[in-house]
């Protein structure tokens, strides 16, 4: 049930799924913040599960191979740039959306 604009209002605690959530990650050896929706570090998270990695290596290497000048943006890059060509069946691992 989708909630009224005064709804949204009257409970400040509730967090938003597109409020940006802080992570402290390592990355190339050096601690950092990172600002992403919640959905993105579970995108995230999960492409390091599939990828068989831990979170700062891959991090790590999005940062090396980033075009963009900031991170953040790079790991969104990343997160749609790797579904996309799961979507497409490049490589055999076409990703089946949860069922509704």
């Amino acid at each position: 049930m989708a909630l009224t604009p005064q709804q949204r209002t009257l409970n400040p605690r509730r967090t938003s799924p597109s409020a940006l959530t802080i992570r402290n990650i390592v990355v190339d050896g050096h601690r950092t913040s990172v600002r992403l929706e919640p959905v993105m570090w579970e995108a995230l998270r999960d492409i390091a599960g599939f990828r068989g990695v831990h979170l700062n290596d891959l991090v790590t290497e999005i940062d090396r191979q980033r075009v963009v000048p900031n991170l953040t943006a790079a790991i969104r890059v990343y997160i749609v740039n790797y579904y996309r060509t799961a979507a497409s069946g490049i490589n055999g691992t076409a990703v089946v959306p949860p069922p509704m």
